[in-house]
């Protein structure tokens, strides 16, 4: 075994160390060691440490948060802000109009995508469908450039008796191999587009009986139908637009949308536009920025529909006219109530998209 000679002469040798005499392990303390997963530990303490596969990144517990140890991932573009949630902090980087996400690191995301909204009908047309909504976590990404598309809203479209519709979608809001679909036009009352159009969420169907448009799994939902003349509000991300009443009652209300508060606000986006018959109640926007249903139909009544509260709130209804979706919501656009060979009425455009980028700071 080792002796204190040996230990003076510098002549300790291998069988030394392999004899009884060898290290004990057990005797090794104070030496920390990471945990090497795809997830992180579950109850750390302030210090553990966490070599993450999936960002290839060395993490240590702070006491609240796991913070990365090098390589730390930041990146530019957009609006930038920062808040706390949860007592983790983040960096948000919201994307109001294209641009692009260039990350200086690797590292993963949480990413949120609303895609254009719908239009609403015409001439006693159905509300709009909501931008479709996509809601990525942990997405591992690169150092590089991406390049972040936010889809436009659908215009607004008048015409008389039989309107003048013809389904216009807005377009799709995409990023990082993800597309949130465009909301489906609302239907009218003839031309051979009465039932509501698909999209991220389904515009509401147009006058008679008709069927609201479907939406997209995962996205939205689907328009509401129309029920012997009075129309259905176009879908939204977290409900089905609601169907009219039986004969001259309420038109339906848009479906609602979903809240966010991921760029340290909170207001909802993806909510469907409303709509109405004539002489009936115009129906409301979804909360989310769904436009409201135009009001006053040929017979000189009817209450217009109010637009839904969002980042920036639906438009509200007005005399045959259907109020436009919120920008930055992809909110559907009201319906607008009956036209005829002398009274125009008017479908409001969809509001635009929006693309929010998050990380742990």
């Amino acid at each position: 075994g080792i002796t204190s000679a040996n230990i003076a002469d510098g002549t300790i040798v291998n069988a030394d160390i392999n004899s009884s005499a060898a290290i004990d392990g057990s005797k090794l303390t104070g030496i920390d060691a990471a945990t090497v997963s795809t997830t992180a530990p579950s109850s750390p303490a302030q210090g553990d440490m966490w070599f993450d596969t999936t960002s290839s990144a060395m993490k240590v517990w702070s006491g609240t948060q796991w913070d990365q140890m090098s390589n730390k991932f930041s990146a530019t573009g957009g609006t930038e802000s920062t808040y706390s949630s949860g007592g983790v902090n983040y960096k948000a980087h919201t994307f109001t109009s294209s641009g692009t996400f260039t990350p200086e690191a690797s590292g993963s995301v949480d990413v949120f995508l609303v895609g254009g909204g719908g239009c609403g009908g015409v001439d006693i047309g159905g509300g709009g469908g909501a931008g479709g909504v996509i809601t990525s976590t942990s997405l591992a990404l690169s150092a590089g450039a991406y390049s972040i598309v936010v889809g436009a809203g659908a215009p607004s479209h008048s015409g008389g008796e039989g309107g003048n519709n013809n389904y216009n979608k807005g377009t799709n809001s995409t990023g990082f191999s993800l597309t949130a679909l465009a909301g489906g036009a609302g239907g009218q009352e003839s031309g051979g587009l009465s039932d509501g159009d698909s999209g991220g969420s389904g515009g509401g169907a147009g006058y008679s009986t008709q069927t609201g448009g479907a939406g997209t799994s995962g996205q939205g939902f689907a328009g509401g139908n129309s029920v012997n003349g009075t129309c259905g509000g176009g879908g939204g991300q977290s409900e089905v637009g609601a169907s009219g009443l039986v004969g001259s009652g309420p038109g339906g209300d848009g479906g609602d949308g979903i809240q966010n508060t991921w760029s340290g606000t909170h207001y909802y986006a993806g909510g469907g536009g409303g709509n109405s018959y004539q002489g009936s109640v115009a129906g409301d926007g979804g909360a989310g920025g769904g436009g409201g249903a135009g009001g006053v139909g040929t017979s000189g009544t009817g209450d217009a529909g109010t637009g839904g509260v969002g980042r920036n709130a639906g438009g509200n209804g007005a005399a045959h006219v259907g109020g436009n979706g919120g920008a930055n919501t992809g909110g559907g656009g009201g319906g607008g109530s009956e036209g005829n060979s002398s009274i125009s009425a008017t479908g409001g455009a969809g509001g635009s998209g929006i693309v929010i980028v998050r990380y742990a700071l």
